[in-house]
């Protein structure tokens, strides 16, 4: 009995130790997938900020999207409007160019050493408006609203696209991808031409900065890395950018000289001579004959 007794005792203590193994292993378990979960959050949010960070990456011709140049005429009002929108203000206040920045795009709110406001909006130049994309339109227009932005509905009573007009008169298109990931990020530019020149002016950008031809919906368009430059006719004369709300467009390239070797090759010429400024950034200007301002940045550090 007593023998039967000691192996009941040490069976008994073989399950306890079991169990307390068990019970450990699975707390390892747990904390393993705790630590996990972690670092896939934290992965998530490095990939997230890094596209609030970075442009996208150049196509093969070392084009990518890299900025709208604004005159503001007030500065601080759209600032307010861009950062209601989900964008990030980085400059510094007080330095030369303030800006926000988006997935896709720097918004840059005023010209160096501008000595009058903007002439006009967006509407009746080459650049009818420019559009970003938000995974739902209805609860960002919402959601601006509250943060002040001026958000005006969709055409024809649309749930899935709104604008964004600022006072001195930029126009932008909201419209929503489902699928997106984001909050939000820029989409296109929109040109609004004579129909006979949208043939022209989707091969002008193919062939000068690797645009890739194709739709965007029912209109022809362009995509380089980061941006849909969409085309529509117009029978209304359009003016150029320059002195209006959006003055210009900007490229960054990889290699500025080889970019302006390409342009000139082409018949181009550029609107200023390479500039190379103290930091190792180089800029030039150049522009499309329907009157379209395009800055190229070489930039060696992202802004």
């Amino acid at each position: 009995m007593r023998e039967t007794g000691y192996r009941r005792n040490r069976v008994d203590a073989s399950v306890r130790v079991g169990r307390r193994q068990t019970a450990n292993a699975e707390s390892k378990r747990e904390d393993f997938v705790k630590t996990l979960i972690t670092a896939l959050w934290f992965a998530s949010n490095l990939v997230a900020a890094a596209a609030f960070a970075q442009a996208m990456p150049p196509n093969a011709d070392g084009v990518t999207m890299g900025h709208l140049h604004l005159n503001s005429r007030d500065i601080d009002v759209n600032k307010k409007i861009f950062v209601g929108m989900g964008g990030t203000a980085v400059a510094p206040e007080g330095a030369a160019i303030q800006y926000v920045r988006f997935p896709g795009v720097i918004v840059m709110l005023n010209l160096p050493n501008a000595t009058a406001p903007a002439s006009g909006g967006t509407e009746g130049t080459v650049i009818n408006h420019v559009g970003f994309l938000v995974p739902n339109v209805q609860e960002a227009a919402a959601r601006w609203k509250a943060a002040g932005v001026p958000v005006l509905p969709g055409n024809n009573g649309r749930a899935d696209q709104a604008f964004v007009v600022t006072p001195d008169g930029l126009r932008v298109e909201i419209l929503e991808d489902k699928s997106q990931t984001i909050p939000i990020r820029f989409q296109h530019i929109h040109y609004f031409v004579p129909a006979a020149a949208i043939p022209d002016i989707q091969s002008w950008y193919a062939k000068n900065f690797g645009a890739t031809p194709g739709m965007r919906g029912t209109n022809q368009s362009d995509d380089i890395p980061g941006a849909n430059l969409t085309f529509s006719k117009t029978d209304m004369p359009t003016v150029p950018t320059k002195g209006r709300v959006l003055d210009h467009i900007g490229f960054d390239v990889t290699d500025l000289d080889a970019t302006a070797k390409r342009l000139e090759a082409n018949g181009l010429t550029l609107d200023r001579p390479i500039v190379t400024q103290p930091n190792g950034n180089k800029l030039s200007f150049v522009h499309d004959q329907w009157g379209t301002g395009i800055e190229l940045n070489e930039r060696h550090q992202p802004m």
